[in-house]
Parts: C-alpha cells; sequence; structure tokens
C-alpha cells in the first residue's frame, strides 16, 4: 500500500546530531519541517535512566543503540578484485540508530580542526613539493577556510557546554592548553575536566621529552551551563558509561541532552520515528529533488513530498542514499570519473598497555570519556615528515574512560583468557594498568571508495553499500612513527612492563575489533563539481535543493574525532540556508 502525505517545506532524513541541529535551526523561519528518523524514539527520560542504562550487558555488548546488521548491513572488501561478504556483526565501527544516532553513544571529544587539516593538499605540496603525495592518493583541500568556520566550532562548543583548556585564545598563547591549535575568539565554556592519574604520569613524561600536553576538549560540561538554545546542562559525575550508552545526568553532550528539549517547543517541528528512507525523489530532469520515499512503522511505502530534503543520516548511509537516488555521478576507479563513493577514509588506531605493582592506584571507575591528556606535537603538519615519507600525523594520550567489568579490563597478552587464573590477572591488573593510544588521520585512494553491491540486499530489496577498503602504506608508515614515540614515552613513565598495540607494514583492514566509528568521504565538499558532491555550504552540485551533511562530506580523515567539524558545518549550512538559500532558492555562489 502506498501513501502521500501533504507537501512540506523542507523534509531532514536522519535525526542524530546534524539532523537536529538543522531542525533547530531552521524551525525559527516558522516553514514547516518533517524529520524522519529510521529508529525508535529515545530520550534522556526513560530511555537513558539510571541504573537502567549502566547495563553493560545490553549496551556495551549487545549494542542495543546501535544499527541492527540483519536488517541492514554493508559488504566489505579489501580490493576491487576480491569478493565483497556482508558484515554480519558490527564490530570495528558502530553506526548508531533511533534518535540521536551516534551523537547517543560517543564518548565526547570534541575537537576543532588545525589549519593544516583544512588546507592539507596545498600545506604538502608547499611544504615538500608534489612529488611527496602518493601518485595514487586523492587529498584534498576543505572548500572553506578555519576564520570562516571559527563561529561555528565556538557557536556548537557553546551548545555542548564543551570543558576544556584554550591554548590560543586570538593568537595568544595560553600555558597549558594545546599550543597547536588554530586561535579562538573565545575560552571553552566551562573548565577543562579533572586529570586522571594516568594522564598526570603521561603529561610529565610527555614534558620530560619536551612535548606540550593538555587535557582533551570534551563535550562533557564541568560546572553548571545553559545552552544558546535555552536548555540547561548537568555537571559531570563521572559514571565510566560514555561510549556505548547515553547519559543519564544531561551532562554528554548529545541531541537529547542539548536540542530536544528547545525543539520540542516548535510547532512547526514534526518527527516521524521507524521511517526508514529508500531514495530522494527527482523530477524528470533529476535536476530537482520533490521529496522523498520511506517505509513508515507498519510497513508501508510513503511519500513524502517537500520543497528542500537534507540528508543528515550516518556517513555510510548518507553515500548509499545518493547512489540509491542516482544524485551524482558515482565514482568509477577504473577511470577516476565520478564522485559519489570517492575518498572513503578511516582512522589508524594503535596503543602500549602499562602495567604497574600495586604501588600505582588508577581507580578506572572514575572516569568520563573525556577524561584525558593528549599531545598534539605530531599531528598534521606540526612537525617535519620530510625524513619520514608519510603525509598526516596522529596524537597521543592517556585516557581512561571507566572501569567496566566486561570490556574494560586490560590484561597482558599472556594472562589466561577464563577461569580461576582469568579472574587472579584482573585482581592483579583492574586497578594498575593504564593504556597510551595514538590516533591517526587516513588519506584517501583512488582504490578506496564505496558503491552498490550488485549481489547482496537489505530487507527491502535495495542493494546494499559495498566498502573497498584496506590500510596503505602512507599510514602503516605513519603508525610505525608513532609507536615508536608512544614507546618512548611509555618508557620513561616507568611500568612494570607494557605491551605495543601497533600495526606492522603488512596489516590489512581487520573488521573485528573496534577501532572507532570516525568513518569518512563518499559525498566529498569542494570547490570543484568533477572532484566533489555537493559545495561548501553542504549543497548538491546536480541537485540543489539537497543538502548533505556529515562526515561523508570529509576530503579525508583527520587525526581527531569528527564531530566538531560535522556539526559546526551543518551549523554553517543551516545559516546558508537561512539567510541565502530561502530567499532565493537555486546554486549558492561561492564566496
Amino acid at each position: 500500500m502506498s501513501i502521500k502525505k501533504d507537501a512540506v517545506d523542507i523534509v531532514i532524513v536522519g535525526f542524530g546530531w546534524t539532523g537536529s541541529l538543522m531542525a533547530r535551526e531552521l524551525a525559527e523561519t516558522g516553514l514547516r519541517i518533517v524529520a524522519l528518523e529510521r529508529g525508535e524514539q529515545r530520550d534522556t527520560y526513560p530511555d537513558f535512566a539510571y541504573p537502567r542504562i549502566t547495563d553493560e550487558l545490553t549496551y556495551g555488548v549487545r549494542l542495543k543503540l546501535f544499527q541492527d546488521a540483519s536488517k541492514e548491513t554493508l559488504t566489505v572488501r579489501h580490493t576491487s578484485s576480491d569478493t565483497a561478504l556482508p558484515y554480519r556483526r558490527f564490530g570495528s565501527f558502530l553506526p548508531g540508530n533511533g534518535v540521536g544516532g551516534a551523537g547517543v553513544h560517543w564518548n565526547g571529544m570534541l575537537w576543532r580542526p588545525l589549519e593544516a587539516d583544512l588546507k592539507m593538499r596545498s600545506t604538502v605540496i608547499e611544504k615538500y613539493g608534489a612529488a611527496f603525495i602518493p601518485a595514487d592518493m586523492t587529498v584534498q583541500d576543505y572548500p572553506f577556510t578555519y576564520e570562516e568556520m571559527e563561529p561555528f566550532f565556538d557557536k556548537f562548543e557553546k551548545i555542548c557546554g564543551a570543558a576544556g583548556q584554550a591554548g590560543n585564545v586570538r593568537g595568544q598563547t595560553i600555558e597549558g592548553g594545546n599550543p597547536f591549535e588554530a586561535p579562538r575568539q573565545n575560552p571553552y565554556p566551562t573548565k577543562a575536566l579533572k586529570p586522571q592519574y594516568s594522564g598526570i604520569l603521561f603529561s610529565q613524561a610527555a614534558k620530560e621529552l619536551g612535548y606540550h600536553p593538555f587535557p582533551v576538549p570534551a563535550a562533557n560540561c564541568s560546572e553548571p551551563w545553559t545552552n544558546p538554545y535555552g536548555v540547561q546542562l548537568g555537571v559531570c559525575n563521572y559514571c565510566g558509561f560514555c561510549e556505548r550508552f547515553g547519559c543519564f545526568n544531561y551532562s554528554k553532550g548529545s541531541p537529547q541532552s542539548c536540542i530536544l528539549p528547545s525543539l520540542q517547543t516548535f510547532k512547526n517541528v514534526e518527527l516521524r520515528t521507524q521511517a526508514h528512507v529508500l531514495r530522494v525523489n527527482t523530477d524528470a530532469t533529476g535536476r530537482q529533488a520533490t521529496g522523498v520515499t520511506y517505509i513508515d512503522r507498519d510497513g508501508r511505502e510513503v511519500e513524502q513530498p517537500a520543497s528542500l530534503v537534507v540528508l543528515s543520516a550516518f556517513q555510510l548511509h548518507n553515500v548509499r542514499l545518493l547512489l540509491l537516488s542516482k544524485i551524482g555521478k558515482p565514482y568509477n576507479p577504473a577511470t577516476g570519473e565520478g564522485v559519489v563513493g570517492r575518498n572513503y577514509a578511516y582512522q589508524m588506531n594503535g596503543g602500549v598497555s602499562l602495567f604497574f605493582n600495586s604501588d600505582k592506584n588508577f581507580n578506572p571507575f572514575a572516569a568520563t570519556g573525556t577524561s584525558g591528556i593528549f599531545i598534539d606535537d605530531f599531528n598534521a603538519e606540526n612537525f617535519d615528515h620530510s625524513p619520514y615519507g608519510f603525509v598526516g600525523g596522529a596524537t597521543l594520550s592517556a585516557t581512561i574512560t571507566g572501569g567496566r567489568p566486561i570490556q574494560q579490563m586490560t590484561l597482558p597478552s599472556d594472562a589466561p583468557t577464563w577461569g580461576s587464573g582469568w579472574k587472579r590477572a584482573i585482581k592483579t591488573h583492574y586497578l594498575h594498568s593504564m593504556n597510551i593510544g595514538s590516533s591517526g588521520s587516513v588519506m584517501p585512494y583512488k582504490q578506496c571508495y564505496l558503491d552498490l553491491d550488485p549481489t547482496y540486499k537489505d530487507l527491502h530489496g535495495q542493494p546494499l553499500l559495498r566498502m573497498t577498503f584496506d590500510w596503505q602504506p602512507n599510514e602503516l608508515k605513519m603508525t610505525n612513527f608513532m609507536g615508536a614515540k608512544a614507546q618512548e614515552i611509555a618508557r620513561l613513565i616507568g611500568p612494570e612492563r607494557y605491551e605495543m598495540h601497533f600495526k606492522g607494514m603488512d596489516a590489512h583492514y581487520d573488521v573485528r575489533p573496534y577501532q572507532s566509528t570516525h568513518t569518512t568521504g563518499g559525498a566529498v565538499m569542494g570547490d570543484n563539481p568533477a572532484t566533489s558532491v555537493v559545495n561548501k555550504y553542504l549543497q548538491s552540485w546536480d541537485v540543489p535543493n539537497v543538502f548533505v551533511l556529515g562526515a561523508c562530506c570529509f576530503p579525508q580523515n583527520l587525526a581527531y574525532n569528527p564531530t566538531g567539524i560535522v556539526c559546526a558545518t551543518a551549523l554553517f549550512a543551516a545559516h546558508a540556508i537561512r539567510t541565502q538559500y530561502l530567499a532565493n532558492p537555486g546554486p549558492l555562489v561561492q564566496a
């Protein structure tokens, strides 16, 4: 049975961070807005109420807040000559599902990009020459400057009540902050979160080596805060249940904590949950979107006409929707032509596990997802790459995000994995271990891309998205370099023993262990339609009344978590829609 709804002004597909921000920013126009979320309705109460939300088996292991791979997944392969197979149980990354999306279950690390991150290609060429970039690497500059985006980084930090220590306020270096950060106009809204013992030890060793430690910027309120939408946020209580869990304390930045209480006062915004969008509909020319078609909670096909369509689903889903809707030319790796699916990238991580005698107690249970100390000395272009032969870099940090009983037991590799020996190992090491982590950038390549799988389909009969991706020599060189720097710090800290967890030069991408949910690319932003899907306002080059938000628009992946840029660019796009597009619908001029 097919149903056609009354036309609306704006339809928003996906209701996580970007969808809720767009709805809130456009709600004040008075236009009729319908948001479609394929998952269930969720709010802080009752869905994240304490103590239910601290059920690690349900949320941490059985992944209650995440996409159900039995209904929709993707296929994965290393190269285009391999056969892609369906990803049956998510491990490497965890797409969110339901209202709030990945904004519910993230840790809360809230970064701004470095200036070199936004101009990576031109910076590398200027410093080292064009030959420094591998022939198969398709690195690009972002189409905007840091100065253009700074007010929107600032606004999102205020929406979250972000905690941190500024390192550069209006060009003045501030002691204790990140000296490499780009200038900010204002300090963080709330003070930095309290450091843990692991961070103190890491900071001391890093300083001794001449590095510059600073507390991680956090979307976890450290003080009472009322955000620009009039929503009051709580103060983080270091409960240790951030990643994979919703926040019961209204203190971790999420749509539920920061946006929904304000958005609910607008009668012109309607949210429909359990609404799975199949495609964006276009007119006979293919140059104008007419709305979307979705499957509702009763299994009926529904057409929702709209004048403006905003795609704000997870990165992978936005790319798939563009391909299914035939918006933009699909990327062809054989010819290099086409743009949709191009420049897929992930994130390269590594770490060191440090084990101490019982004289050092780390109390891992008293933590947040952002209780950490970082150094940026080897990130992006903060150091001279010429002796090392790779593009990009990584952060190093000491973070303890919790001490949960199932997934957060750091044990030596020779410890028993079950029985009484396993219990003795936990007793020995639970309070007396820490980790140093490396979070690294990943560049895009001609051979790493997304397209539609020719064989496998979802429960609605539509092709699954196919990922073709593997680690490349550039990133493996980078992570080996970072491993040596992490080992240097670990030795200076002086544990009883330590174990390295960095990939070797022959490593291949493995979908099984969790690494990060920081998948990027496939609908890249740029200033040239031949190499990008959307312009700097995130407006489709091909269908101007379609805007595409999120990490799918990143030309390459940063070392940082993506949420800061994701949400700042969503606010930037919303501003362009309000101030330019609504008065004169059509292609926005690149300023």
